[in-house]
């Protein structure tokens, strides 16, 4: 990775690295599946949507890039799992979390559902996120010159997969899988980071970008609507301004009230009060559906602001990586033998500087599913489905 040009904002710079890191092609291992609690499931299934927070392996490509297959190696899935499992922490994800607490098996992804344990898991669904995808159609980067051309998915490309998926193993097209959908969840996980970070050197504004990025995540939202999804959640954008790899970039005066990167946090909060404001009328539109928006830019706000209360005793340093001061460095990357790991990453938010522990995302995930960072509360989503509402 060469270093930005100096020009740069701040908030663009530490995007387009989040962007870069995150591209990377890796080995697909199935984990263990979840045990089965004795309560009934609610849902049958779940489709998963996203990015590398949501990924459990969909990067896997045996022409995609090779420089970055340290999140295939050691230790990447050390705290849970044991072994990588080419998800970027060290165990487990939100998506994980939510469907465990669902008496759901992991979901497996979309890519490499040909193997027979994979093809067994997904009859409790499948996960289409894909670790640098963008929300906004690859090609549009392209036409642009801000294409970094290494991951061309998009959120429109896991529709696609979505649909081919539908179609092949379900037998439905189109409103027809309205029948198929009524028992499952439809989780679209945080997407969008990546598609900022293109703005970089580019004469394309971080506006355009939130415009066409909102527009693109409403549509596929609709499109997944009409299909029959009857019970979503839409995750917002992250303070990925609190990042180590954003705090360790971004100049020391671009600060907000937590200590973390103020240009970042101000751009992903513009850009959830306009997919709330998409999705507030996606509701009108759809009153047969219960859309819940999970408000992760709030719910992380919160643990940076007293980190203890969760048990953190780390907020801003990588739990795997070097140097000073954040524990990170974008050219010495964790899984790589130039770093380290901490004692205790259960005690640390931040995993590898640009990802989570599993400890946070449990934390997170705590939040959405039983505390007041949903909207409405997925309590309200689950009650509804109980009554077949």
């Amino acid at each position: 990775m060469s270093p930005p040009p100096p020009s740069s904002s701040a908030s663009s710079l530490v995007l387009a690295a989040l962007a870069v890191v995150t591209l990377t092609t890796l080995s697909f291992s199935s984990p263990a599946s979840a045990a089965a609690g004795p309560r009934p499931r609610p849902f049958k299934k779940i489709y998963a949507f996203g990015d590398s927070f949501t990924d459990t392996g969909n990067t896997h490509s045996e022409s995609g890039p090779s420089g970055y297959g340290h999140v295939s190696s050691p230790p990447y899935g050390v705290t849970f799992f044991h072994r990588p499992t080419n998800r970027y922490s060290d165990g487990r994800l939100v998506i994980d979390f939510v469907a465990q607490s669902l008496s759901l098996p992991f979901l497996p992804p979309y890519r490499n559902i040909s193997s027979s344990s994979a093809a067994a898991a997904a009859a409790s669904g499948v996960n289409f996120a894909v670790a640098g995808s963008t929300a906004i159609n690859h090609e549009f980067f392209v036409r642009n010159n801000m294409s970094l051309d290494v991951t061309p998915q998009s959120l429109l490309t896991q529709l696609l997969w979505f649909s081919k998926y539908m179609e092949s193993h379900e037998g439905c097209r189109g409103k027809a899988c309205r029948g198929a959908l009524q028992d499952a969840l439809v989780w679209v996980g945080e997407i969008g980071v990546n598609d900022y970070a293109y703005t970089i050197g580019s004469n394309v504004s971080a506006d355009t970008i939130q415009k066409l990025t909102i527009t693109t995540v409403t549509a596929v939202l609709e499109s997944l609507l009409k299909r029959g999804a009857k019970y979503m959640v839409v995750q917002g954008l992250p303070v990925s301004g609190c990042l180590p790899l954003t705090m360790y970039l971004a100049p020391e005066n671009d600060r907000d009230d937590i200590g973390c990167v103020k240009s970042v946090n101000d751009r992903t909060h513009a850009h959830n009060a306009a997919l709330l404001a998409k999705i507030s009328d996606l509701r009108k539109r759809f009153p047969d559906s219960v859309i819940v928006y999970a408000d992760y830019w709030n719910a992380y706000h919160s643990v940076m602001k007293t980190p203890a209360k969760y048990g953190f005793k780390e907020p801003f340093k990588a739990c795997c990586g070097t140097g000073d001061p954040y524990h990170y460095n974008p050219f010495a990357t964790c899984g790589t033998p130039s770093t380290d790991l901490c004692p205790r990453p259960s005690e640390y938010i931040n995993w590898d500087g640009v990802h989570l522990t599993e400890a946070m995302y449990k934390v997170i995930a705590d939040m959405f599913l039983n505390g007041r960072y949903s909207q409405p509360p997925f309590s309200y989503l689950l009650g509804k489905k109980q009554r077949g509402g």
